[in-house]
């Protein structure tokens, strides 16, 4: 492995793409620093499962000799990037973190996967998950955990863990991952990159056992919302695989303008509930006086979410997690994570009726939220209401999930994502915004969420970026 170029390796992937083009540094350079970083990080971080050296180096001569042919060219062509472990990719090893998948070889490219291709991406490997993504972290019984490049004894988050740490330790500039209840937004708050939960069916998600499901989507972990935007725009799109997936609605082709002059923001600390670090607060508050000196309008609201609607959506997940894995639990229930387990214990104990009249919950909830975004273009508030959690001991079981209570009247739960995904329609995107520097803390990144009006995806890119290009995240590298 050659040595480690950390300026190119750092450079966003629109950056890269266009280097490519100008003939300034080629694939098979590009490709071979990214390989050369994971391996320099990897046994450290645990953010690669699977890593195809030779298949990436072959694929990006390739490019190179496609470049100097004069070829035309996709949007990311050359550009390494790394795909989730839950995304099939035909002939390779998807394990979805479990035991149940150790073996299992898919013979067919999941949409994301083919999208990205096709608009020339390479894809180096596949980045580590809980088991079947099930987790705000990331550590599951076949991989062990995977650590936050920001402190080492932290989980950078989950389920798609290993794409944020990817990301954030400058092995890849994007990373593909899946958010049914933050698992995008989380990793994105918690390794201090950008997140985005695209508009639900705007990227068809073919990869599920059923197609019919409602709170789940694929998204980019991004160094910037300008790659966030270029990834969507490559992947979204109408497929037949995917009957809930829609037509382009907006091309989002082009770079966004990052002018929010006259934008109305709705701004909540806490979602009328939520129990929120004092130096998240203040991130929220900094960002909001950001978009403000950017010409958006920015005025504290109460958004009326309560504990319950975060509940709503882990009855779902239950019921997801019965239905879609419980009928391997008589195989291989020694070989699980005890919280699968017992998602699908409690899964299976709710009533067809019960998970019907979730809905009836849902709608009062979509009704409220529709309330805000009628006066509002967005609605910016904490991605995460603590730092990150402690990641596990090696060679120990896996880290338990966090503990959702009440005390003293508030709701302590780490994510304030999940309620967005029962409204799935609306993007949300989480972008870096802050630091903390409690001693406890200090130096680990903090990340706002901006959620927006349905299909608005260029609403919430806009915002991200204005928050993006002010000050309020001085950009760091890790420092290993």
């Amino acid at each position: 492995m050659t040595a480690v170029d950390l300026d190119l390796a750092y450079l966003a992937a629109a950056d890269m793409a266009q280097q490519i083009r100008a003939g300034q540094v080629s694939p098979t350079e590009l490709v071979s620093n990214a390989l050369a970083r994971i391996h320099q990080v990897n046994d450290r971080l645990n953010c690669f499962c699977f890593v195809w050296d030779e298949r990436a180096m072959a694929e990006a001569q390739r490019a190179t000799q496609q470049v100097a042919a004069g070829v035309p060219l996709g949007p990311l062509h050359g550009v390494p990037i790394a795909l989730k472990d839950t995304t099939p990719t035909a002939g390779d090893r998807t394990t979805l973190g479990s035991y149940t998948h150790e073996h299992w070889i898919p013979d067919f490219d999941g949409h994301v996967a083919h999208a990205l291709r096709a608009a020339g991406a390479i894809v180096v490997g596949k980045t580590t998950t809980p088991e079947f993504a099930h987790a705000s972290v990331t550590d599951s019984p076949l991989w062990g955990p995977t650590r936050n490049p920001w402190s080492l004894d932290r989980t950078p988050g989950g389920s798609s863990g290993g794409s944020g740490a990817a990301v954030a330790s400058g092995c890849v500039p994007l990373a593909e991952g899946s958010d049914m209840g933050g698992s995008v937004r989380i990793p994105a708050a918690w390794s201090g990159v950008v997140g985005l939960k695209p508009s639900f069916g705007r990227i068809p998600m073919d990869v599920l056992p059923g197609l019919f499901d409602s709170i789940s989507h694929h998204g980019p972990l991004a160094r910037t919302t300008n790659d966030a935007r270029l990834f969507t725009s490559v992947t979204q799109g109408s497929n037949d695989r995917d009957i809930q997936s829609i037509p382009r609605l907006d091309a989002l082709d082009a770079v966004l303008p990052a002018d929010v002059r006259g934008m109305r923001v709705a701004m909540s600390l806490d979602l009328g509930c939520w129990a929120v670090h004092p130096e998240i607060e203040a991130a929220v508050l900094a960002a909001a006086d950001a978009l403000r000196r950017a010409g958006a309008i920015v005025e504290p609201v109460d958004v009326a979410c309560t504990e319950r609607i975060d509940v709503l959506w882990s009855e779902l997940w239950a019921v997801f997690m019965a239905a879609y894995f419980g009928h391997f639990v008589d195989e291989f229930a020694d070989r699980m994570t005890p919280a699968v387990l017992r998602l699908i214990r409690a899964g299976n104990a709710m009533s067809a009726v019960q998970y019907k009249r979730l809905e009836i919950e849902r709608t009062a909830w979509w009704r409220t939220v529709a309330g805000v975004l009628a006066d509002y273009d967005a609605i910016l508030c904490p991605t995460m209401s603590t730092p990150p959690l402690a990641a596990a001991i090696d060679n120990s079981p896996p880290a338990p999930t966090a503990v959702s209570t009440i005390v003293d009247g508030r709701y302590h739960s780490p994510d304030m994502t999940g309620v967005w995904n029962l409204v799935g329609q609306c993007p949300v995107i989480s972008v870096p915004a802050g630091w903390h520097a409690d001693p406890d803390h200090s130096g680990l990144p903090i990340g706002v969420q901006i959620v927006g009006r349905r299909w608005r995806d260029d609403r919430v890119l806009q915002l991200a970026a204005a928050i993006e290009s002010s000050n309020v995240f001085a950009r760091r590298r890790p420092s290993f």
